[in-house]
């Protein structure tokens, strides 16, 4: 039986073998990133003009408010003084781990995903300006909560952290339980949000369509930089 020479040459792989085409991309694209996407334009619309969804919104908040310490604690995981140092351990052990593998542009992805974290207030505070949406009556007076920093900065820090760490573990196993780790992680975060009353169910949810267009940029990014740099000829 005879290969093609467009598949090997010589017994070595050619950038065909090495990095396979993705099916569906386009597809793909829109599920990963225009599909959030177009989750929070519509949530958006509906919170800044008080829409029927965010009227239900406000009803259903009622049945979940249950203040008590454990849901602050929960939602203090949100917080930028201690999301943000936990990327920071995972950044800085990523960029060691690649340089010492003398992986070209071992930088890239920690240098990415801090300046996405850098990015999340640049965007978040704009938005809470323009749509000035009130809080929940536990909050009292003022405007503000839509879309929820603590959520914005806990997804981004601890997917962040997830995304760049995810190539370095060697077992399926390990990767699963990390994905799985962080979405448990980023859901306490949510329900102690909400409990606690600190935020509407749709504020958390519309920052996080938000933040899943920014990771999956994020992604596609790591994704290029785990390539090989040079292919056979």
């Amino acid at each position: 039986m005879s290969t093609s020479p467009d598949r090997h040459l010589n017994g070595a792989p050619t950038r065909q073998d090495t990095i396979p085409p993705v099916p569906g991309r386009p597809t793909f694209l829109f599920g990963l990133l225009g599909l959030p996407a177009l989750l929070f334009a519509l949530i958006t619309w509906q919170v800044a003009a008080h829409g029927p969804l965010a009227r239900a919104d406000e009803r259903l908040s009622r049945a979940f408010v249950h203040p008590d310490r454990f849901s602050e604690l929960l939602a203090d995981l949100g917080n930028v003084t201690v999301a943000v140092p936990v990327l920071a351990v995972v950044l800085g052990y990523v960029t060691w781990r690649a340089r010492a593998a003398g992986r070209a542009r071992w930088w890239l992805p920690s240098v990415a995903a801090a300046v996405l974290m850098a990015a999340v207030p640049a965007l978040i505070v704009p938005l809470k300006e323009l749509v000035a949406r009130p809080g929940p009556p536990v909050m009292g007076p003022g405007t503000g909560f839509y879309p929820s920093g603590h959520t914005a900065t806990a997804a981004v820090a601890y997917g962040a952290a997830a995304l760049v760490l995810l190539p370095w573990l060697r077992s399926a196993y390990a990767r699963r339980e990390l994905i799985v780790g962080c979405l448990a992680l980023n859901a306490l975060v949510a329900d102690g949000l909400i409990r606690r009353g600190y935020h509407w169910p749709l504020d958390v949810v519309g920052s996080w369509c938000l933040c899943a267009v920014l990771l999956g940029l994020l992604w596609f990014l790591s994704r290029s930089n785990t390539r090989p740099d040079h292919q056979p000829k």
